[in-house]
């Protein structure tokens, strides 16, 4: 049974969120009143989740991150975001934060993302020890809209860049999230051209429409075009989507300010977890790229 580790320290905020995760089937939740208090429970039991408040006393959320990186970095920690707290949480996911919450969505977001950020960290084993041995692919993919592909593609990408040098587990799988949602705005805002405002205002609209889309011209017949190229030192990742294409200049200028706003929470996750993100000047296009650091020593696995 997983269990989430929940550290805030307002007694009702916590208890809330305890109470919104034990919803999700065959979870198991335990509640810490600060990081330090985190700290000292991770001595008898680890979670498989830790949802932390950002602003504590003893240990504040970022703090905590930073310690959680260091001594159990296979433990993905999620922020819970408010207003006012923006560059604190941008520092915090630069430091080894896996995914971000706004408090003000917590009802509606956290359970989803909770269960997301888990089922990341339990990838195949085996398939990473595999892929360790690659030294060198390129690959090319042009999909349709068709949704359960992408998933099955930001699930491959999250294996094979495990031959990459990138540092530990979390690197990892931060990378794999920073992708889907590259994925997913080349799905709904550059392919099905998706308002965001919908999106904010009306979720089950929001699908509904983009279901519609999915099967009308000239929606349906657009692509997404995913090139790979891993090596040992660096990943890098072209996605580009068949759509008009978008006025990033204008949503980047926002980051980190639109922190608290779900059309900018993609692009801030890509900025915090990729070492460069470049767009293309019609914007339907995203480069990614993640560099193995210079403190880490290559190494090769043995023939």
């Amino acid at each position: 049974m997983p269990k989430a580790l929940v550290v805030d320290d307002s007694l009702t905020e916590r208890q809330l969120v305890g109470a919104l995760l034990k919803k999700v089937p065959d979870w198991e939740v335990e509640l810490a009143e600060n990081g330090k208090h985190a700290l000292e429970l991770l001595e008898g039991s680890i979670p498989d989740v830790i949802v932390t408040d950002l602003h504590m006393p003893e240990i504040n959320g970022l703090e905590l991150v930073e310690a959680i990186k260091e001594d159990f970095p296979l433990i993905p920690v999620i922020l819970m975001t408010a207003k006012g707290s923006e560059e604190i949480a941008v520092e915090a996911l630069q430091k080894g934060a896996a995914s971000y919450v706004p408090k003000s969505t917590l009802a509606e977001e956290l359970p989803s993302v909770v269960s997301h950020v888990h089922a990341s960290a339990l990838e195949d084993r085996n398939f990473m020890r595999l892929t360790h041995h690659i030294s060198r692919s390129e690959t090319s993919f042009i999909l349709p809209n068709d949704l359960e592909l992408i998933f099955s593609l930001v699930k491959h990408l999250r294996h094979t860049v495990r031959c990459v040098e990138l540092g530990d587990e979390m690197e990892r799988m931060r990378v794999g999230i920073a992708l889907e949602e590259a994925l997913m705005n080349a799905y709904y805002h550059g392919t099905l051209e998706m308002p965001a405002d919908l999106k904010r205002e009306d979720r089950n609209m929001y699908e509904k429409l983009a279901a519609e889309r999915n099967g009308e011209k000239p929606y349906a017949e657009r692509t997404i075009r995913v090139d790979v190229n891993l090596s040992r030192d660096q990943a890098t990742y072209v996605i580009e989507d068949d759509g008009p294409g978008f006025d990033w200049k204008t949503l980047i200028e926002r980051a980190p300010d639109a922190i608290d706003d779900k059309a900018g929470r993609g692009l801030l996750l890509m900025k915090s977890f990729m070492d460069e993100i470049t767009f293309s000047d019609k914007g339907n296009q995203i480069t990614l790229v993640k560099r193995r650091p210079p403190s880490l020593t290559l190494t090769m696995p043995e023939p």
